[in-house]
């Protein structure tokens, strides 16, 4: 196995610029979405002692108005970390795959092979993936939205 010469290393380095770019895009997407993980585990705690603090008074049993609103709100809560969950899971994928084309491009080089194909096929799964990722991503801010609207209508109710 004989390697490149310094010459010849360049074009290879300017190859694998790509995936690392992405690589660093992704970082700051999935630095986003830890974040929002988060608040949303912080807010679960938060309705979580609510509904411990409505089930040890007599005034708000489990039919209360109260009650039902914490446990939608909940509800909400666990579907907002299903979907962060899958975000970061796509984006982690996305990222590894970034990282195997890296490596790719470096041993399509030093092996003399050409594996163009399979780097076409990864780089569009991992191209997939952040796709994926950013679907759950805005999935996450609609229902989040749309627990805010559910807070906003109850304020306005009064209750």
């Amino acid at each position: 196995m004989d390697l490149p010469d310094q010459s010849s290393l360049l074009p290879i380095i300017q190859l694998a610029i790509t995936p690392v770019i992405l690589i660093s895009g992704e970082g700051a997407l999935m630095l986003t979405l830890t974040n929002r993980m988060g608040r949303i585990v912080d807010r679960t705690r938060s309705l979580a002692g609510q509904v411990r603090t409505l089930a040890s008074t007599d005034l708000s049993g489990p039919g209360s108005e109260e009650h039902r609103h914490v446990g939608s709100q909940l509800e909400i809560m666990w579907r907002r970390a299903r979907l962060i969950r899958r975000a970061v899971t796509f984006a982690g994928l996305s990222m590894l795959l970034a990282c195997g084309l890296v490596l790719l491009t470096f041993a399509t080089a030093v092996l003399h092979r050409d594996f163009a194909v399979f780097g076409v096929i990864v780089f569009m799964a991992s191209i997939l993936l952040l796709i994926a990722a950013l679907v759950a991503f805005l999935r996450d801010i609609f229902v989040s939205l749309h627990a805010l609207h559910l807070e906003v209508n109850r304020a306005r109710e009064g209750l």
